[in-house]
């Protein structure tokens, strides 16, 4: 089942998009097509979108609830690490402005699945030109889903990777402590002896200890 955007994150596209309730042309374009209304939907099996139509308030609703839909599905296929739901909506924001194909192909895209989530800020700061022009309103946008992608009690990094859980936390359990905790106090007794194999078996103990909170933590990770 695809994952899907918070309440929190269709309103924040609202925001950046706009709302048109009359279709309007594409500029670029010698007949306006494709033409565009709502919140940036164009035509469709969903809804079709021609010169002269007009929908209301909450078709341009549903069809963003459509529209969004579809680029949450994209950016979930495409993104192989793991993501909160503010860096989630942070890249459905940024895919539903730039499209799909264009997200897909990016260095973003190619770095976040190497693991680099600190590169996504920086990433999402070059995406605020158009037709080589820096736009004030697209690096407003690229600042506003900077901003999402660091939102939360938890930021992911290269080195860590995002989890609503703790691998530390995970390894303080009773079991855990008991068996680490019984190995290094019987290793402080062994060290407390005068004679190299005392010594030896205390610095074996410790390795043990290690091992377990190792294979602990490893665990809690998965």
């Amino acid at each position: 089942m695809a994952r899907t955007v918070t309440p929190e994150i269709v309103e924040h596209v609202k925001r950046w998009e706009g709302c048109k309730l009359t279709a309007y042309p594409d500029p670029g374009s010698v007949n306006g097509e494709p033409w565009t209304i709502g919140y940036g939907h164009t035509s469709d099996s969903f809804l079709k979108v021609y010169k002269g139509l007009r929908i209301t308030q909450s078709q341009a609703d549903a069809a963003l609830r459509h529209d969004l839909g579809e680029t949450a599905a994209a950016v979930d296929r495409l993104v192989k690490v793991h993501l909160t739901d503010s860096q989630f909506g942070a890249l459905v924001s940024f895919t539903y402005n730039v499209g799909e194909n264009a997200f897909a192909r990016s260095t973003l895209l190619r770095k976040l699945n190497a693991g680099d989530y600190d590169a996504v800020p920086g990433e999402l700061a070059r995406w605020n030109k158009n037709d080589g022009k820096v736009m004030k309103g697209l690096s407003n946008r690229r600042a506003a889903e900077a901003g999402l992608w660091a939102k939360g009690s938890f930021v992911s990094s290269k080195t860590v990777p995002a989890s609503p859980g703790s691998a530390v936390k995970d390894f303080v359990t009773t079991e855990n402590i008991t068996a680490t905790g019984g190995l290094l106090g019987g290793a402080a007794a062994l060290a407390s002896g005068s004679g190299p194999v005392q010594i030896a078996l205390a610095v074996l103990l410790v390795i043990a200890a290690a091992v377990i909170g190792f294979l602990a933590i490893r665990r809690a990770t998965r």
